[in-house]
């Protein structure tokens, strides 16, 4: 969705200036390699790796939510963890500058494959070297760790949930088996 919001404006603004002033639209170019962006950013910003979203009622995905009010970047990653704890598959949903975008698709390139306390252990400092981002983009790696985090910790809630009510099941049904001896005897 957003990846065709995002190309929807960009065609809209080029057709519009190479018809009025075709000057505009070369002019793009340097403005955008002046911002320097590191080639992998640019890579993940382009070509996106695990966009999209798991089924968040089922109880091996958990779940995390994070936004930065003051640049607008939102970002949703989801993480499906199979029976011997190692997350299975990841999706994520950014909107947000290039950066935010790339730190996202990088952190779900990283945490497949892992436990949940390696994937917990991945710092924001290791997104922002591994994409080389600048000092003023520091806060969209940062959104990726606290997304991750709170991923995991959705998914350990739901699971502690799940064994509550196993336990309160049993007990009941240990209750209604004591019950149904009682009357019978």
């Amino acid at each position: 969705m957003f990846s065709t919001i995002r190309s929807a404006g960009r065609i809209g603004a080029t057709s519009r200036s190479a018809i009025v002033r075709p000057s505009v639209v070369a002019s793009r170019v340097p403005l955008v390699a002046s911002r320097a962006y590191h080639e992998k950013v640019i890579d993940h910003y382009e070509r996106p790796r695990n966009v999209g979203s798991l089924d968040k009622k089922d109880n091996n995905v958990g779940s995390g939510l994070v936004g930065a009010p003051a640049c607008g970047d939102v970002m949703k990653l989801q993480i499906k963890v199979d029976e011997n704890g190692i997350i299975s598959d990841v999706r994520f949903k950014t909107f947000g500058c290039g950066s935010a975008i790339a730190s996202s698709s990088y952190m779900t390139e990283r945490v497949k494959g892992m436990t949940l306390d390696q994937a917990g252990a991945i710092k924001n400092t290791e997104i922002a070297k591994e994409l080389c981002l600048p000092p003023v983009k520091l806060h969209c790696s940062m959104l990726a760790e606290d997304a991750i985090k709170a991923a995991i910790a959705d998914f350990r809630q739901k699971k502690e949930q799940a064994a509550a009510k196993k336990i309160d099941v049993s007990s009941l049904r240990a209750k209604d088996a004591g019950a149904q001896a009682s009357t019978t005897t």
